[in-house]
């Protein structure tokens, strides 16, 4: 499992100390195009578990951003719930960069067959 703490390279100090909700949601941006899955999880939350072992058990080898390991984790996860609609901000999965949805729009994805061209489209599964 690879798992990537954001506090270690892509933060940057806030000129006022902290955040503003655009800043936030650049970063989230920024994150989730970084690799080809992303997934925004909590360590401690089992469908975040379930759905990282979903993506693992395919082949796929994403990029895991646990926020509750996180100094800004609860930034970020201010800026997936507003990017979901409100509701359950994790897991969170983006491919290729763009957003695939919480536990529900992944599972129904993998369900109708299209979540493996969105990852072979994505350059993250190969066969």
């Amino acid at each position: 499992m690879y798992y990537r703490s954001e506090s270690q390279s892509c933060y940057s100090s806030s000129v006022h100390g902290g955040a503003s909700a655009a800043d936030s949601m650049d970063r989230v941006v920024r994150l989730a195009s970084g690799s080809a899955v992303v997934i925004f999880s909590m360590s401690t939350c089992c469908m975040c578990h379930a759905v990282k072992r979903l993506f693992f058990g395919m082949g796929v080898n994403p990029t895991v951003y646990e926020l509750d390991q996180d100094p800004r984790g609860k930034e970020i996860e201010s800026s997936l719930t507003r990017l979901l609609g409100g509701g359950s901000a994790v897991p969170v999965v983006f491919i290729g960069g763009k957003l695939i949805g919480a536990m529900d729009r992944v599972m129904a994805s993998h369900i109708n067959g299209t979540l493996v061209p969105l990852l072979k489209d994505a350059g993250a599964l190969w066969l």
